[in-house]
């Protein structure tokens, strides 16, 4: 029997984990901090304490990117920090990983291979679908359900998933998510303004202005730096200019969204036309995002409660019901796709 067992969402910007012993849900930010770009400063919480704010021989690493695993030794460094913070960590433990289903087998792979040939030695690995484990972790019963669509809102990606009876109908990664938002924000002010600002004061501005439902006159002080003087300054940003700046991405994804409904087989569509639309990931929390696409889609759209926890509570069910087991699989199963 395995020591322990753990549900792993690895997010881009942030990793969500199980842990059946403690029966406990914890998160980290999903980065390291490297000295002279040979020594592990810090990992975590601790390490993005220092983005856009260490010194020159320090950098911020993020090992994943767009969804998938970038810097593979980086990122086997950082979950086997994390998990060895716990007293109680132990080898031998089994594991189970939410993966996005719109990847290459390759870089599915890499998910299983981090862990698996890792020195945490795992008794076995699984892996399932995020889309599904977002359902899970809705309380849907997905074997009855007869069609359901969830938009993940994620840091560099947005996942979309139509699901019926209990598997992926149809899957799409769009490589849209809170950091392309920032980053169109950080330069439509930089353009405006001729107003240097960072990502995360981008990422503030962004949070409390939302999509929708606010005054036009809205306005918030940023700091940053006069681009003609030279001068670090705070400045007013208006709302518009927030707002503007999320516009295209957000047309993307209402573009990505209504091409899978047009795709969807016509008794599912039914279905989803009845249930609406289900938001999970961190991004789902953004202020009015469901009210927008709501008026701009046309179908009902919900914000799931914590919806960045959804897909880690998925895992935990995954994980203590048997019956849920069978949504998951492993890439050394001899009826696998990788190895035929």
């Amino acid at each position: 029997m395995a020591r322990n067992v753990y549900g792993l969402d690895l997010g881009t910007y942030e990793i969500k984990v199980y842990d059946k012993k403690k029966d406990t849900v914890w998160k980290e930010k999903n980065v390291i901090a490297m000295q002279d770009k040979k020594y592990i400063f810090s990992v975590g919480d601790k390490a993005y304490e220092m983005y856009e704010k260490a010194p020159g021989n320090i950098q911020v690493v993020f090992p994943m990117q767009n969804g998938v695993i970038a810097h593979f030794d980086d990122m086997q460094y950082l979950l086997q920090s994390l998990l060895k913070m716990d007293k109680q960590f132990s080898r031998g433990a089994e594991y189970v990983i939410a993966v996005p289903t719109d990847v290459t087998e390759v870089e599915k792979k890499a998910f299983y291979d981090l862990v698996f040939h890792s020195t945490a030695k795992a008794k076995s690995v699984r892996i399932v679908e995020r889309g599904i484990a977002d359902a899970v972790g809705m309380g849907l019963d997905i074997w009855k359900e007869k069609g359901v669509f969830i938009a993940n809102f994620g840091g560099e990606t947005t996942e979309l998933s139509i699901l019926a009876s209990g598997g992926m109908v149809l899957n799409r990664l769009v490589k849209i998510g809170g950091v392309h938002f920032d980053t169109a924000i950080a330069n439509l002010v930089r353009h405006n303004k001729d107003f240097l600002i960072g990502r995360l004061t981008a990422e503030t501005l962004r949070r409390e202005f939302g999509v929708f439902e606010q005054k036009a006159d809205t306005s918030m002080i940023a700091a940053g730096r006069d681009l003609i003087t030279g001068v670090p300054q705070q400045r007013s940003i208006p709302i518009g200019i927030v707002r503007a700046a999320m516009k295209e991405p957000l047309e993307e994804c209402v573009r990505s969204i209504k091409t899978m409904l047009d795709r969807s087989p016509p008794d599912v569509r039914r279905a989803i036309d009845i249930n609406g639309i289900c938001l999970t990931g961190g991004l789902a929390n953004l202020r009015g995002l469901s009210t927008y696409l709501e008026e701009i889609i046309g179908l009902p759209v919900k914000t799931v409660k914590n919806p960045e926890l959804c897909a880690v509570a998925g895992l935990k069910k995954i994980i203590l019901n048997k019956e849920y087991r069978k949504l998951t699989y492993s890439m050394l199963d001899e009826d696998y796709r990788w190895l035929r």
